[in-house]
């Protein structure tokens, strides 16, 4: 069965690494060596032929053997017991073995049939001959004319392959054994870094996300981010995933404390309205005065009211990436009649207006790039003292727009929040510093939606509010 953990699977790959590299070392080892004995044996063989060639007939001499065919004559000299040698006559077909004793015995005649088979000239072969065993067999002709086939027993060499098989069978077990102690350990303490990465998964995992505020997530420790090392890149993407995941994590809680802050203050501005034209509807329906005034403060609130839900739904739109209105627009001309507005509606300030010699245009909805002009310049008016000088620039590379005023700037730790929805120029809930707080939030979300940016650089005496259009 296949390994589960990684581990087990790449010990039992080196175990069977080694034991496949044992098996064709132990296997190369056994054919050269065959290869080798069966060479000397059949070098031995060769000589006893040469020998044979020089013997007048089939025979030992001295009446030591008698058969059929009458008495041995002389068998070639300085064969080894177990030897045999078979004699093909004219009259007769013979064979004998040495003995281990040195004597003579006659060969069985189905093993000298078998042997008959050996042809003069041609290249030792291994018979199996009934009754006598395994032999490495040669023909040659003697002396007399006979042909004469010579055998040495392979007994000898197929022991020695046994027990060299058996040895080899013995230390393959015993190196496969300290192989796969040996991978147990190595593997295991080149993976304990895995391991470690693993844990800081776990406890990743572990750790509730749901919602609310979460601490930063545990990271892989230093050592083991190496860029030079498998598990090192590992370690350095899964530190880098998690701070994707924490940068994502706090973005989710500052949208959810936004949502929060934002549902607060829209209660709280439809509530103040909501509360004055329910107390004004009242005040007419329980007394006999004229309701001219109760109805004309009931429609300045509904206006505010109006406006409030309008701009609310209109950044519900943009959030939602609803397209707007794509099309030429001369953005010098908005500018211009933006500030001539401004003058009419607040002549206590200074206002200046530099633009281009040249029109400058832009690709987007002049409806909306009218309101976030409109809010900038309504923004200067309320949160500058009279007599304060407000500069609009139009320039033309890369096209923008800059409000420039210099009145007290915006407060150093409102810069950060002064694009965020209900912001406004004091802590506080009143109605001193104008409207809801939506005018900055709607100023960046339209310029968003044209592919632009709304910045602000400000310090006391020089504020300046820009609106960078996206390059066409």
């Amino acid at each position: 069965m296949r390994p589960r953990t990684l581990t087990g699977r790449l010990i039992a790959s080196a175990v069977a690494l080694v034991s496949v590299v044992c098996l064709l070392v132990a296997l190369t080892a056994t054919v050269i060596m065959r290869s080798t004995l069966m060479e000397r044996l059949d070098g031995d063989l060769q000589q006893a032929v040469e020998r044979a060639q020089r013997v007048e007939g089939p025979g030992r001499g001295g009446g030591a053997l008698v058969t059929d065919c009458g008495e041995l004559p002389t068998l070639p000299p300085g064969q080894n017991a177990g030897s045999v040698t078979a004699v093909f006559g004219s009259a007769c077909r013979i064979g004998v073995q040495i003995t281990a004793a040195g004597g003579l015995s006659q060969l069985p005649p189905e093993a000298v049939d078998e042997m008959s088979e050996a042809e003069v000239g041609d290249e030792p072969r291994t018979m199996d001959l009934p009754g006598v065993g395994s032999y490495r067999v040669a023909a040659t002709t003697n002396a007399a004319g006979d042909r004469v086939a010579f055998g040495l027993p392979t007994a000898g060499v197929d022991d020695t392959i046994g027990s060299l098989v058996r040895w080899e069978i013995l230390l393959s077990l015993l190196g496969i054994g300290v192989a796969a102690v040996g991978a147990r350990q190595i593997v295991r303490h080149q993976l304990r870094p895995l391991r470690q990465v693993a844990a800081t998964a776990h406890e990743v995992a572990e750790t509730p996300l749901a919602s609310g505020a979460v601490a930063s997530l545990p990271r892989v420790p230093d050592e083991l981010t190496d860029p030079s090392s498998e598990v090192g890149q590992v370690g350095a993407a899964f530190n880098h995933m998690l701070g994707h995941v924490d940068d994502a994590l706090r973005a989710r809680h500052d949208s959810e404390q936004q949502v929060r802050r934002f549902l607060a203050d829209a209660s709280h501005e439809l509530r103040t309205p909501l509360t004055t034209i329910r107390g004004y509807a009242e005040l007419s329906r329980r007394t006999d005065a004229d309701p001219t005034e109760a109805m004309a403060r009931i429609e300045s609130e509904v206006g505010r009211v109006t406006t409030l839900v309008e701009d609310m739904l209109l950044l519900a739109r943009l959030d939602s990436g609803r397209p707007l209105e794509q099309r030429e627009v001369d953005l010098t001309h908005l500018v211009v009649e933006a500030v001539a507005d401004a003058r009419v509606v607040d002549p206590e300030r200074r206002w200046r207006l530099e633009v281009p010699p040249e029109p400058v245009t832009v690709v987007g909805d002049e409806l909306r790039l009218h309101q976030a002009l409109t809010n900038l310049l309504t923004n200067a008016t309320r949160h500058t003292p009279e007599g304060t000088t407000v500069t609009v620039l139009v320039l033309a590379d890369p096209t923008r727009v800059e409000v420039h005023d210099d009145g007290p700037g915006v407060p150093e730790e409102l810069q950060p929040v002064v694009w965020e929805r209900f912001t406004r120029g004091e802590s506080s809930r009143t109605r001193s510093a104008g409207g809801a707080g939506l005018g900055m939030s709607l100023v960046r979300a339209i310029m968003l939606a044209h592919g632009g940016e709304a910045s602000l650089a400000s310090r006391p005496g020089d504020t300046t509010f820009t609106l960078t259009f996206a390059a066409e």
